[in-house]
């Protein structure tokens, strides 16, 4: 009766071997410490083409200067942020190109890949490099051919897909340090409103019928996204994260319908539905259902809602994005929360709406009138509810970019009461005249960026695994000889 023996020895000698051959004592991957983050730059222009001018630098109009230096500020902040995957808001889309070059390429080539320290803010920022990105068409500035607005006459903004002044204004672009699975990308520009189970559709209040403000000719071709709506897989050491982008329509700018209230809201809703296993809807390149059980994802985007205040139809930010069953949000652990110490600074100084609200303004993240709606949260990146931040901050700097979730909202003052010059990159709203007025009010953009770290576990490579089965089985053979005499 020796098979007893000889079975129990086996797994002795297999962990002794184990822990004694240098073939098996590779220690396991350490974990990555991942930047997800987003930001509204207000990249976007008055007319078609102007971006690209202003990117290549063959503007020559009297503000060109000032539209250059802004460009500046937003790329020093991305430096300072140094985020490894980024979307980026209201940056225009456009297939045209100057001196051969894409916007995305343009921007990377003469801003990004360039140092920038514009006010002599501490330790110049670093140039950045994203060796991939992703930029997709947007249903804004896309005429549709009816009267959705109903004001009796076809054309403008109000009656494109999504508002804008010309195709593609207001889009956006994803970039990322990690290698993109393009082919696996997908987008929602076409997906029907009509086609969203239990769709907010606006209703006329006139009439009987519900949610009939829009024709049934005009729900044939109504798209649900304003921009896009995009699933991008990254790959990250060998793990894929999904960033789902968006730019929902701000909930304002209609009438008792509520139609971009509405639109909002099921914006929103859209990747709620996504995340959560539902299957109605069907992308640009004809693949039907939402994400796969059990992928990983980032939400991210400038969402137009804020948790609690503001004008959001439905109070979908609480509702949808701050789900803690599918997002890890504030309601889950606020001390996870994307903050800055400029956010309570600029609503004491502003007053007015912010001394009615209710959210806390360290988490705003839109600098906006201080009459209505105030500043508000509406920028985020949502990790999925199982992923694990990186809780490695090394204690708040001033602009808080050494903290694993932050919002780059610096405080006009230093704690010894000096002037920050940091904060001029972000400026305040009605702060006045230049040097704070260099563009559409700032000197960056109304929107903070905001980030937020995950830590990821490297795969191991195929060859690593097959070396360690080959080692283990050697090593087991060897046992297994020894386990016999």
């Amino acid at each position: 009766m020796t098979v007893k023996p000889r079975l129990r020895a086996l797994p002795r000698a297999l962990i002794a071997a184990a822990v004694c051959s240098p073939m098996l004592a590779t220690a396991a991957p350490e974990p990555l410490t991942i930047r997800f983050a987003t930001f509204n730059a207000s990249l976007n222009r008055n007319f078609d083409g102007q971006m690209l001018d202003d990117l290549a630098g063959l503007s020559t109009d009297a503000q060109a200067a000032n539209r250059t230096q802004q460009m500046r500020n937003v790329a020093e902040i991305i430096q300072r942020v140094n985020p490894d995957v980024l979307l980026v808001n209201e940056f225009d889309y456009t297939t045209a190109t100057r001196n051969g070059k894409s916007a995305p390429q343009l921007f990377q080539d003469n801003f990004l890949s360039v140092g920038q320290n514009g006010y002599g803010a501490p330790a110049s920022a670093l140039p950045i490099s994203f060796a991939h990105h992703v930029y997709v068409p947007s249903n804004t500035g896309v005429p549709s051919g009816f009267d959705l607005d109903n004001n009796g006459s076809i054309g403008g903004g109000n009656d494109a897909y999504g508002f804008g002044n010309y195709p593609g204004q207001f889009g956006f672009v994803i970039f990322s340090k990690h290698p993109i699975d393009q082919a696996a990308v997908r987008t929602f520009q076409t997906f029907l409103w009509k086609d969203m189970p239990g769709a907010l559709l606006p209703d006329n209040a006139a009439t009987p019928a519900a949610g009939d403000f829009y024709s049934a000719e005009e729900l044939a071709v109504f798209r649900l996204s304003s921009k896009n709506h995009v699933d991008v897989p990254v790959n990250i050491a060998g793990n894929t994260v999904h960033l789902l982008a968006s730019h929902p329509t701000p909930p304002v700018f209609d009438g008792a319908e509520d139609r971009n209230g509405r639109r909002n809201h099921d914006e929103i809703r859209f990747w709620h539905d996504y995340v959560s296993g539902a299957n109605y809807m069907t992308d640009d390149q004809g693949r039907v259902g939402g994400l796969s059980s059990g992928a990983r994802y980032v939400l991210t985007g400038d969402m137009n809602a804020d948790p609690f205040d503001g004008d959001a139809t439905g109070d979908p930010a609480s509702a949808y994005l701050m789900d803690p069953t599918r997002f890890l949000a504030s309601e889950t652990d606020s001390a996870l929360t994307p903050d800055s110490l400029g956010g309570p600074a600029g609503a004491a100084a502003d007053g007015n709406a912010n001394n009615t609200h209710v959210g806390n303004p360290a988490f705003d993240t839109a600098d906006f009138a201080d009459g209505s709606p105030g500043n508000l949260r509406v920028d985020y990146v949502l990790p999925d509810a199982d992923a694990v931040l990186a809780l490695q901050g090394i204690g708040r700097a001033e602009d808080g970019t050494s903290d694993p979730t932050g919002v780059f909202w610096p405080s006009p003052t230093l704690p010894g009461g000096d002037p920050n010059p940091l904060w001029q990159l972000v400026g305040r709203f009605g702060s006045g005249s230049s040097p704070f007025n260099l563009y559409s009010g700032f000197r960056s953009s109304d929107h903070k960026a905001v980030w937020v770290d995950l830590q990821i576990t490297p795969v191991p490579e195929p060859s690593t695994i097959v070396l360690f089965a080959a080692g283990l089985g050697f090593l087991g053979a060897s046992a297994l000889r020894r386990s016999r005499r």
